[in-house]
């Protein structure tokens, strides 16, 4: 039951920081949406924070598995790095409280060591991953574009989270996708 428990936890978490937009939930709360008592949301992660960084690995987990999944598909530097930016705002990545939680994690990251070394992996990661295949199509240039592009990114998620409307993932990945084009000397499409 345990692993029920947590993952209905990490969910509860991810509802909860959405319907209030912040991190203004607390434990009593999110616990009463997975069904369990506050007591055993203590006991199996300790305070808000540690469900927060919970729920946070929990996106980052379905957001690089779908990356994985849109890498497979793709041949070519080109298509790859598509892949990735539209896996940044497909399906489970870009909805509402998933937006609000990455908010509250910035947030987070500010003042919790653990937050913060999580997001820190989660750039390096991007970065990364957008270096890689940008290396063959702009040479030295590969690590300012990624870094760029990834600060678009996340630009988007945290306008979003601010109440720029109704998620719109092609649109959002369609603003990328021109930069990618403008940065790589193409005509916008």
């Amino acid at each position: 039951m345990e692993p029920i428990r947590r993952e209905a936890l990490v969910k509860a978490t991810i509802e909860e920081i959405g319907a209030a937009g912040s991190l203004d939930v607390t434990v009593a709360r999110i616990a009463r949406r997975a069904g369990v008592s506050s007591a055993l949301a203590h006991h199996y992660f300790g305070g808000k924070d540690d469900i927060l960084l919970a729920a946070m690995r929990h996106i980052l987990t379905v957001y690089a598995r779908d990356v994985r999944a849109a890498l497979r598909g793709a041949e070519g530097p080109r298509a790859r790095l598509e892949a990735v930016i539209v896996a940044s705002f497909a399906g489970q990545n870009f909805r509402p409280e998933v937006i609000s939680t990455w908010l509250g994690f910035y947030v987070l990251a500010q003042r919790a060591p653990r937050a913060s070394r999580l997001l820190h992996i989660y750039q390096r990661r991007l970065h990364a991953n957008l270096s890689h295949d940008l290396r063959a199509l702009v040479g030295a240039r590969a690590g300012a574009v990624a870094s760029r592009l990834a600060a678009l990114i996340d630009g988007i998620y945290l306008r979003q989270s601010l109440g720029a409307g109704a998620p719109d993932p092609e649109t959002s990945a369609h603003h990328v996708l021109q930069a990618l084009a403008a940065e790589l000397r193409e005509p916008l499409r």
